[in-house]
């Protein structure tokens, strides 16, 4: 399937400033697919070692030294391995700490050389240091499962893609037809998420019963994960916040508290099993802004954070829902859809490389996420219906006179009194 990460890999590949590159991601949201697709039309020939599956591939790693590394691969794999037209792929690197050290190497020694390297728990293993990490000598790269703008791509949706962008451009109303209808593929992609295999799946037989199915197994190897790659004394705690992100989702104060995981939880207990969720890049904390300041993480709190999952079907699965209940807006639903949405938005912006933060007002008023956005402070409120009112958001220009602010909901584009109303299904457009 197309994705937008690609384009980021072809200008990897014609940087003069080039470095070996890691690529960053939970597990299977399609990193090993998508960089074997980019071998396939980028170069001559490509070499692929996964170390997970090839325990004997470390021992090539003995010497550290490009060149008796590339002999050695070349004599394995039986095929030549030329600089600059052949792709070397190092999958699961954090399987063998040597291959990541020798990034540094193919850099200073031999950067004619092209290098991949990838693993979904690099995050933790190389965070953690458990290995020799060569900083300065890589470029990183994060990728992400599919957002809605690839969603539509696999759904073959082009013309209202494009549609869609142009409205968002000229803050133009999109013709009430196809707003309904965008509106009903975004319920659909809440339910599927965007893990290719699922969305591939679904596409193909539009079965959400099977849908579901390849979404529990993802879950299953995310909390084998957690106990093959984590301290014994952290694993049920893991296990125990990564289940309770979506349950938080569906209280009126979304602040991540303790005291659900466990009662009597205290952040001491839990901030490593926090840590390694994050790491592993299922899931993502947007901490509180104390003061409305550049740079926006130095005026960050360190305790306040609301907790996201990385994908919406793997939320909703967690939860057990249906795609009716989804589709057809179940009032049990309701407590639960605001949270939801949160997570959705939440997702699609991280996408597009925006750091986001959150801000409240005492009692009076919270902004869901703020964030960077050219030169400005841009304060965003989601709604997941088409209410208008956006008391939140009066208090917030208020008191820091933004440009201009955005509202994420069920309503048309458009933009009045500062507002650039973007739709639930245009959350991709921001950047």
């Amino acid at each position: 399937m197309k994705r937008k990460i690609v384009n980021r890999l072809f200008e990897w590949r014609d940087s003069p400033q080039r470095k070996p590159l890691v690529l960053q991601g939970a597990r299977q949201i399609g990193k090993t697919y998508t960089v074997s697709y980019f071998a396939g039309i980028a170069y001559k020939n490509f070499v692929y070692c996964n170390f997970e599956k090839e325990k004997a591939l470390a021992s090539l790693f003995k010497n550290l030294s490009p060149k008796t590394i590339i002999a050695s691969l070349s004599s394995l794999r039986r095929q030549p391995i030329f600089p600059k037209e052949t792709l070397i792929i190092f999958d699961e690197v954090q399987a063998c700490p040597e291959a990541l050290t020798s990034l540094k190497y193919f850099c200073e020694e031999a950067n004619e050389y092209h290098v991949i390297a990838m693993g979904s728990l690099l995050g933790v293993s190389v965070n953690r240091g458990e290995n020799s990490f060569p900083v300065g000598k890589v470029q990183f790269l994060d990728m992400y499962p599919m957002d809605f703008e690839e969603y539509l791509w696999a759904r073959q949706e082009d013309f209202l893609l494009e549609r869609i962008k142009s409205c968002y451009e000229n803050n133009t109303p999109l013709e009430e037809a196809l707003h309904e209808k965008a509106l009903a593929l975004y319920k659909e992609y809440l339910f599927v998420g965007g893990m290719p295999a699922v969305v591939s799946e679904y596409v193909q037989n539009e079965n959400s019963q099977l849908a579901a199915i390849f979404q529990s197994d993802i879950l299953e190897a995310y909390i084998n994960d957690m106990g093959k790659y984590n301290k014994k004394s952290e694993i049920s705690k893991t296990r125990l916040v990564y289940r309770n992100i979506s349950t938080q989702l569906s209280k009126e104060n979304r602040k991540f508290q303790y005291k659900y995981i466990k009662s009597g939880g205290r952040a001491a207990e839990f901030e490593d099993a926090i840590e390694w969720v994050c790491l592993a890049g299922i899931a993502k904390r947007v901490f509180k802004l104390e003061q409305i300041k550049l740079p926006l993480q130095a005026n960050s709190s360190d305790s306040d954070f609301k907790f996201y999952m990385s994908d919406t079907g793997l939320c909703c699965r967690v939860q057990e829902l249906l795609l009716e209940d989804i589709l057809y807006e179940n009032p049990l639903l309701n407590d639960f859809r605001g949270g939801l949405t949160e997570n959705y938005v939440c997702t699609q912006l991280a996408a597009n490389g925006l750091s986001l933060f959150y801000w409240t007002s005492g009692n009076q008023a919270e902004v869901d996420f703020i964030t960077r956005i050219a030169l400005d402070i841009i304060p965003i409120e989601v709604k997941s219906a088409a209410h208008t009112q956006s008391k939140s958001l009066a208090v917030y220009a208020a008191s820091y006179k933004p440009a201009y602010c955005i509202r994420i909901s069920a309503k048309n584009f458009g933009f009045e009194n500062g507002i650039k109303s973007v739709p639930l299904y245009a959350a991709f457009c921001v950047k």
